[in-house]
């Protein structure tokens, strides 16, 4: 039985497996899937072992990947990036923009080298890569475009995190203005919006506390969520998966929120 997307070329980037000892990361889960479903995927990290990591797994499940190095802040490795893709495979279909960081701090505590940091990583990444493999998906007449943000773009959390917040929250406007510009060209971008996420990332973020603290600190988050529970990275992969599918074939400029009724 054919996968979902079958014969697809996907590239995700910050799809490496940083921390395998902890779990797989959002990243990697949607790399996984995207290969599970049919795709051939290449897997763009800033650290090339991690994206190694999650080729071989890929592999090992009788799947095509190959593995990239980029920082996708800097727009010649993501130029360089998308070349290697469409020179590899004749194309591309599903550009999934995963990456993102934060700096804990408001306006007046955020270091100016800080904000501009958040928002070259958030932000200006997925700008490059749009500007990059739009053309190549024109040449083939569609493509899907996936980009990761965060219910915190769309409330305060209770913690200060501004330049994530704005950033994320204008990517999700960036991913309208694209979805509506190359709507006739077949090309859709569509946004996935997690909550609170059971992931490596989060357990680093707590992994200086005390074990009984560390668990009430996981329990506070399963609490704010309505459904009692966390998400995990396959219930991210999976909004993703629909989102880069033919499933969605008429859905473009959604924001897909993934978050267990947090934010309602």
């Amino acid at each position: 039985m054919q996968g979902r997307l079958q014969d697809k070329i996907a590239l995700v980037m910050g799809g490496g497996a940083s921390l395998p000892e902890i779990g797989i990361s959002n990243g990697q889960a949607v790399a996984l899937t995207y290969a599970r479903e049919g795709a051939r995927v290449a897997v763009a990290d800033v650290n090339l072992d991690a994206a190694e990591a999650t080729v071989a797994m890929i592999r090992d499940e009788g799947g095509d990947a190959f593995a990239l190095q980029a920082d996708v802040s800097r727009h010649e490795d993501v130029a360089r990036t998308v070349r290697a893709v469409a020179d590899r495979w004749q194309g591309l279909d599903i550009l999934h923009n995963n990456v993102g960081i934060e700096y804990m701090g408001g306006p007046v505590d955020t270091p100016e080298a800080a904000w501009d940091r958040v928002h070259d990583v958030n932000l200006k990444s997925v700008f490059l890569a749009c500007k990059e493999a739009i053309p190549v998906m024109q040449q083939r007449g569609r493509g899907s475009i996936v980009n990761v943000s965060s219910t915190a773009s769309l409330q305060y959390t209770g913690i200060p995190y501004l330049a994530y917040n704005s950033s994320k929250a204008a990517l999700n406007h960036v991913s309208r203005i694209i979805a509506r510009q190359y709507a006739p060209d077949q090309i859709r971008c569509n946004v996935v919006v997690p909550g609170y996420m059971d992931t490596p990332h989060i357990r680093v973020m707590y992994g200086d506390l005390p074990p009984e603290g560390f668990a009430e600190a996981m329990r506070q988050r399963d609490a704010r969520c309505p459904m009692g529970r966390q998400g995990t990275c396959w219930d991210v992969a999976k909004a993703a998966l629909f989102l880069a599918s033919d499933e969605a074939a008429y859905v473009t400029g959604a924001l897909l929120v993934v978050d267990g009724g947090a934010t309602l």
